[in-house]
């Protein structure tokens, strides 16, 4: 569901490298050819955190009971209609997020913390908050 969510994510790329934003990832673990083959759906700069220090200082998990959820299924059949597959390799239980990280003193723009496996953040989101970030550095160097 995480590859879903990335080529949603690298769709905005053409406007972020307009307003001057980055897209980064960062991933728990590489094992075998897992980042290799996450590479076709983000358009971004993929960096590796196997100590997990960017996942805070308590990890979110859901365990296996995950998988009573009807929202975990009913993400993972969308993910599956619109024709992503992801791996079965490795620790799946962390919740991701995405954040929209501003420069210097501006921090956290947009914050969104899976709340169940394949739980997207609204791509509309993402880039209003995009555009602060352009906004208020513009601001800030006219002062």
């Amino acid at each position: 569901m995480c590859r879903e969510e990335a080529a949603e994510l690298s769709s905005l790329k053409p406007q972020l490298e307009e307003l001057g934003v980055p897209l980064y990832a960062v991933v728990k673990e590489d094992i075998g050819t897992e980042i290799q083959n996450f590479r076709p759906y983000f358009n971004g700069e993929i960096f590796m955190d196997e100590k997990r220090c960017f996942y805070g200082p308590r990890e979110r998990k859901m365990g296996l009971l995950a998988f009573l959820r009807l929202g975990v299924w009913m993400n993972g059949l969308r993910a599956f209609k619109n024709g992503f597959l992801g791996n079965v390799f490795g620790e799946g239980f962390v919740l991701g997020g995405v954040f929209v990280i501003g420069a210097g003193q501006q921090g956290v723009l947009l914050e969104h913390r899976e709340m169940e496996f394949g739980d997207k953040v609204n791509i509309l989101d993402v880039l209003k908050a995009a555009r602060k970030v352009q906004t208020e550095l513009v601001s800030l160097e006219k002062k």
